[in-house]
């Protein structure tokens, strides 16, 4: 930590004994408190009150906020003794104007704790986390890679006319498909095959299923019988092959429906043919009276995934159609690009118009999480193989995120004005009820954040680049330093987003103009001993992040926001749930990998989507396998709300979202490495996580210096990574670094009284300073600090010597403890 800088300056207030009319601060003789005439008593009060008001600061834990008008009525309130006051009342003011003197005093010395209250503090903390570690029971995470990645395939296949090579593809590639699947599993997983075939209802008995069984030699004996011929009219009876889809004995975690065929269902909203080419024109007058959307929904209630092999245009509204019953149960649907209505799938269901989509269920959950999604297959019998195993593993990563949910609840979605919970590992549905603000925020308005809170807060330490800090961080957990101290906090009452457990609010801090998000439980939420986890998850993060950032060009970058826990300095124990405090991060919301092994497939050129993926791998490599960062998301490269995955069981134990060595497999059975991960010279892979035997880079940079030097800005409620070439250092404040953000609230200061004996007097004290250090505010001006420290330590030197305790009732003989509680 650096050196504590200087205050800027200080009056001192003084009389001339010959004169006693002549202002203070002309003539040389000083006097004590109870020696000030009332008239500069109540010039001193007047000052001082407007100093208090101006400051917004009072001993309540909530108060409502006031006007400038109100504030000089206050003061005028206060400070109605001028003029026309009896002399026999003046002694009686001049008690009164000394009492709210030292109000004041005990007011500023109340803004921060005490060294000894700050001690006091974080040993609570540890001890409420031995606890919570002692009575939390761990939840096992081994064998949920092999439960999640285990499949059930079905091959849903019309087998009229033109479709022979098509059987014939199948049949000879469904062994290799079987082998391909299980390998990108790692051999791990269970795999389950099975097959309905369809023509249609003119075809006597034209639906045939073969259940699902792991025996491969059964399902191609099965292709073997199947014959392309039949149809009468040009659709067929593709519903009365979903409802025998519908009927097989569905298990594994992991299903998904492969369906190739090159005409459309009965029904004039599923096919743009003339009605004279569909003997069922009417929707539901099919032999069977079944319609498209049920049958969908019951898939979607069975979590099975859907893609469709496109084969030509004639199915192109049928998809469409099958796509829009996904979307609007908040399923994520793609339509191929050829298809004719790619265009209009989010139009349809009031999204974005792309050619992919990600819908929101009517009561605006984010339920199901499956996927919809078109392929080109064409008369490209050989792509059946590669197609199938890709659409395996990336439906096997969705299932990851339906099951991993109900692991990982405590995250949020509320993380600026554009944010999309639907992708998300952790969350679950929103809830009704929460009315939400839909207006802009309106920072510059006075009173906009209309509620005044007061918390103790705790952060992070993160202050530089250098391999020391981050092998520090990797070797214990208590490396990851938390210190605390008071925020007064200024918020909306009315949440902007919400997610299943928490709203987000805006917020700012007392002393800065940093556009901030306060997140609280809708019900009982964590407790400080788990959202330490999470402060201490995001550090590490923030420490991996500084390392690569020097490593990489500016484009591939990255950076972590802080997270700061905050309880109601009002609240009882630790039964109320706590609060984070984060910079705001405004903007489009991406995820670009979770931690079930989802990659986000959008733009894999894109510098911050390599970066991202590179990223995780990096953090595996430069820990050596002892710890995986990814369920990467944010807007742009600001991230926020990663998953940390542990070798060692005990580390992150509380943090739900890690899943130690299942995550390493989750990663590795998706991750393509990339330019940057050659770059980097990166040498792990998911056969030596299955082997456990690694090869990992041996050298790595160390403390950068000079231009790639990375430091965070010096604020810890900020913490933004920059270059040291480019921030902003200060004579004042000595080894600080700043980004321009918090530069200017660094030059604003406010006036404190100093606590030593003797003529009243204030100095000036950038508050901003010591908020974003989580430091003890200053009680000493600087002339009478160094006159402090000295006594400080003769208290320290008699309470060793006699055996005494400080005022606070400590043994401590801490330096700053002295300066708070003298014995």
């Amino acid at each position: 930590m650096a050196p504590t800088p200087p205050s800027r300056t200080f009056k001192m207030f003084e009389k001339s004994s010959r004169n006693p009319t002549q202002n203070p601060g002309v003539g040389s003789e000083s006097v004590s408190r109870s020696d000030i005439p009332h008239a500069d008593m109540q010039s001193l009060a007047r000052g001082m009150m407007r100093s208090s008001l101006n400051e917004g600061s009072s001993a309540s834990i909530r108060r409502p906020i006031r006007s400038p008008a109100d504030e000089e009525r206050a003061v005028n309130r206060h400070a109605s003794v001028a003029g026309g006051v009896p002399p026999s009342a003046e002694a009686t003011h001049r008690e009164t104007n000394k009492q709210r003197i030292e109000t004041r005093i005990r007011r500023e010395g109340e803004a921060t704790p005490s060294a000894h209250e700050a001690e006091a503090r974080l040993v609570r903390l540890k001890n409420q986390e031995n606890h919570t570690l002692a009575t939390s029971k761990s939840i096992s995470t081994a064998g949920i890679f092999k439960h999640i990645s285990s499949t059930d395939l079905l091959f849903l296949m019309d087998t009229t006319r033109s479709m022979q090579p098509y059987i014939s593809a199948a049949k000879e590639q469904v062994i290799s498909i079987m082998k391909d699947i299980k390998s990108a599993f790692f051999n791990k997983a269970d795999v389950r095959m099975a097959v309905v075939s369809y023509k249609d209802h003119c075809d006597g008995a034209h639906l045939q299923l073969i259940d699902f069984t792991s025996d491969v030699k059964q399902v191609t004996s099965f292709l073997g019988t199947l014959t392309a011929e039949g149809g009468g009219d040009f659709p067929e009876d593709v519903l009365g092959g979903l409802q025998q889809a519908l009927i097989a004995s569905w298990k594994h975690p992991t299903r998904c429906i492969i369906h190739i065929c090159d005409a459309p269902p009965h029904g004039r909203n599923l096919h743009d043919l003339d009605n004279g080419d569909d003997q069922y024109i009417q929707p539901g007058s099919e032999p069977h009276g079944l319609t498209h959307g049920p049958m969908l929904q019951l898939l979607i209630d069975q979590n099975i995934h859907y893609s469709l092999l496109r084969i030509n245009s004639s199915t192109d509204r049928m998809a469409y159609e099958f796509a829009q019953v996904y979307a609007a149960a908040s399923g994520e649907c793609k339509l191929h690009t050829s298809n004719s209505y790619h265009a209009l799938l989010g139009k349809a269901v009031s999204g974005p118009i792309t050619a992919s989509f990600q819908g929101t269920a009517p009561s605006g959950r984010a339920k199901n999480r499956l996927n919809f999604e078109e392929h080109n297959l064409g008369t490209s019998y050989g792509a059946l193989r590669n197609l199938a195993v890709k659409i395996v593993t990336t439906s096997a990563t969705r299932s990851a995120t339906l099951s991993l949910s109900t692991v990982a609840r405590g995250k949020d979605a509320a993380r600026g004005r554009h944010f999309s919970p639907l992708t998300m590992v952790g969350e679950e549905e929103d809830e009704p009820g929460v009315f939400l603000e839909t207006t802009p925020p309106q920072w510059d308005t006075p009173g906009w954040l209309d509620e005044v809170v007061e918390f103790e807060a705790y952060t992070t330490d993160v202050i530089a680049h250098g391999g020391s800090m981050l092998d520090r961080m990797m070797a214990h957990d208590d490396n990851i330093k938390i210190k605390t101290t008071n925020l007064t906090i200024h918020k909306r009452r009315q949440p902007f987003a919400q997610g299943a457990m928490r709203v987000a609010s805006y917020a700012r801090s007392d002393a800065s103009r940093n556009r901030l998000v306060v997140k609280s439980y809708k019900r009982k939420g964590k407790k400080l001993a788990h959202l330490l986890g999470d402060m201490r998850c995001q550090a590490l993060c923030k420490a991996f992040a500084l390392e690569f950032n020097s490593m990489v060009s500016e484009q591939y970058s990255l950076d972590f926001i802080v997270v700061t826990s905050l309880t109601p300095r009002s609240a009882v124990g630790d039964a109320e749930a706590c609060l984070s405090l984060e910079p705001l991060i405004d903007g489009e919301y991406v995820k670009y990998n979770s931690n079930g092994g989802w990659v986000n497939p959008k733009n894999d050129s894109d510098p911050v989507y390599m970066a991202a993926q590179a990223f995780s791998h990096f953090t595996f490599e430069r820990s050596l396998g002892r710890f995986l960062v990814s369920d990467l998301q944010g807007v742009g490269r600001v991230l926020t709300d990663p998953s940390v995955h542990t070798l060692d069981e005990e580390r992150f134990r509380l943090t739900e979202t890690n899943l130690r060595q299942e995550g390493f497999l989750f990663f590795f059975s998706t991750h393509k490495c990339n330019a940057l991960c050659e770059q980097l010279k990166l040498k792990s892979n998911g056969a030596m996580v299955v082997a456990n035997k690694y090869d990992f880079r041996k050298i790595w940079p160390g403390d950068v210096s000079g231009a790639n030097m990375m430091v965070c800005c010096s604020n810890k409620l900020c913490s933004r990574i920059i270059r040291a070439s480019i921030c902003k250092t200060s004579d004042a404040f000595p080894g600080y670094r700043w980004c321009g953000r918090c530069w200017d609230d660094l030059q604003r200061t406010t006036k404190h009284v100093c606590h030593a004996p003797g003529p009243l007097h204030e100095f000036e004290v950038s508050r901003f300073f010591y908020e974003s250090q989580g430091d003890i505010l200053p009680r000493y001006c600087p002339k009478h600090r160094g006159l402090a420290v000295s006594k400080a330590v003769g208290a320290i030197t008699r309470r060793v010597g006699g055996g005494r305790k400080c005022k606070a009732g400590s043994d401590c003989i801490d330096l700053s403890c002295a300066l708070s509680h003298p014995s």
